[in-house]
């Protein structure tokens, strides 16, 4: 992908969220590297060091943990044309809170974070980029906790198909089953029950 390519493919992921100049975006893209994932890989390691950004140029990932049982826990689902959480909020110190990995083939943008914090510091309307992706981070951890505290599994998984209409047939229904906090064999149940 050429310097053009990448700024073709960045300009609308960051107007979706918030629209910066041309000359911001030159900015941006100037941080860019491409990376590319096959289904399964883990690109983030929990624990381990990590002072990137991401945009999710293709491909649908994962942010997950592991429980105390040693199961896997899904904590966001992030989609193509989308941001990942940001490094401040997955991170301490730059080490990792989280594991990242990708559901299907993925291609991904990274920045150096140091490098797009200045930008932020400098340029108003990155900075407000910036401001727009941590909020919307937190909004959708919000929205998550109260629909696991206040909603039964099937509303969960209504909610789910109205936030990610496409997913249930793209990745595992064990990733899905883990994220709406049920087990794999209740999503079963319940895709079967909403099916009559």
């Amino acid at each position: 992908m050429n310097s053009e390519q990448i700024k073709e493919r960045t300009r609308p992921l960051i107007n979706k969220v918030s629209p910066v100049s041309e000359r911001s975006l030159d900015l941006v893209n100037d941080l860019i590297v491409i990376e590319v994932y096959e289904k399964g890989d883990i690109f983030i390691d929990r624990g381990k060091r990590n002072n990137k950004e991401y945009f999710v140029y293709e491909g649908v990932c994962r942010s997950f943990l592991l429980s105390p049982e040693g199961e896997e826990v899904t904590i966001s689902f992030f989609l193509e044309g989308g941001v990942l959480s940001p490094n401040k909020t997955r991170t301490a110190n730059q080490i990792s809170h989280l594991n990242f990995q990708a559901l299907t083939k993925l291609t991904v943008a990274s920045l150096n974070a140091d490098k797009f914090e200045q930008l932020m510091i400098n340029h108003i309307d990155i900075r407000e980029f910036g401001n727009m992706v941590l909020q919307n981070e937190l909004l959708a951890k919000v929205e998550k906790e109260i629909g696991l505290a206040s909603l039964n599994a099937k509303e969960r998984l209504l909610l789910f198909r109205e936030k990610y209409h496409f997913l249930e047939n793209l990745i595992s229904h064990i990733d899905i089953a883990s994220y709406l906090g049920i087990t794999n064999i209740s999503l079963s149940r319940l895709r079967k029950g909403l099916m009559q």
